[in-house]
């Protein structure tokens, strides 16, 4: 199946929002390519009659709900939502103030809350379309210098877990991204912001967690020009994963993961059985 859908996009500037753009116009469909700085996007892009560029900051739900209305009025309706905007807020917990802390959350799940409410009204008129919404391999497992971050995508996973039973019987399907480590600016500065406080306690690991994020930077594994044929292969796909894990290291990341749940769950299984009501 090879059906040119209409494709929204929120930060579609630059990393990964950019490169989807990009594949989804070569292979043919409509893009609305949303970002807080539009610029980017047309100097990337160019100008198309597949393409309409807005201003979109997540986190105001007025302009979400007013992109998704310039969206429909250009392209008639939405197909297919890529919650692609969000950032990472890298550093140990207790260095991240609250109000870092509160601003990872109000872009990563209330913005992408936002735009998906804008969305779906329109999705359950017609009986169809698809969410899709990138996480990360962050998203399911968690370690020093990402407690805040994946505390903000545990906190996606489990939201778009839930939207996906309550969309299943309006024909409207839903798929959780998480990719590993693709070759973005995920690691810049302009997309990662380290916590503010340097206790003396964690400095020692910190400096040795930001050294490597700096010596990895854009020789992650994962091929970004590549990620948005992934994706055109999901929104095609008759039935969809609620998870997918893009790229080896996510996968194998993801396979780990089930492995110590399932090990750690037998290992106190008498104990978990211990609470229950003795008949």
């Amino acid at each position: 199946m090879n059906t040119k859908k209409n494709w929204f996009i929120t930060g579609a500037n630059r990393g990964l929002g950019l490169a989807i753009a990009r594949t989804l116009l070569d292979a043919g469909h409509s893009v609305i390519a949303t970002s807080r700085d539009p610029s980017g996007i047309v100097k990337a892009l160019g100008v198309s009659a597949k393409l309409l560029v807005l201003k979109l900051d997540v986190t105001v739900a007025e302009q979400a709900e007013a992109a998704v209305k310039s969206a429909i009025a250009s392209f008639g309706q939405i197909d297919v939502l890529v919650n692609n905007a969000g950032y990472g807020q890298l550093g140990w917990f207790e260095n991240t103030s609250d109000e870092e802390i509160r601003k990872q959350f109000e872009t990563n799940v209330f913005g992408t809350m936002n735009v998906t409410r804008a969305v779906l009204p329109q999705m359950r008129a017609k009986r169809s379309g698809h969410i899709i919404t990138i996480s990360s391999i962050a998203g399911l497992i968690s370690t020093s210098g990402y407690s805040v971050y994946s505390a903000s995508k545990f906190a996606l996973e489990g939201w778009m877990e839930g939207l996906a039973v309550e969309l299943h019987p309006l024909n409207i399907k839903a798929t959780i991204v998480g990719p590993g480590f693709f070759n973005t600016d995920f690691l810049d500065s302009s997309s990662a912001s380290y916590s503010t406080y340097g206790i003396e306690d964690y400095a020692a690991q910190v400096k040795d967690f930001i050294d490597y994020n700096q010596q990895m930077n854009h020789k992650q594994v994962g091929d970004a020009n590549l990620f948005g044929d992934l994706l055109i292969s999901l929104s095609e796909a008759a039935k969809v994963p609620l998870r997918f894990s893009a790229g080896s290291d996510a996968y194998y990341a993801a396979l780990d993961k089930i492995q110590q749940l399932s090990q750690e769950s037998e290992e106190w299984k008498s104990l978990s059985f211990a609470s229950d009501t003795q008949v």
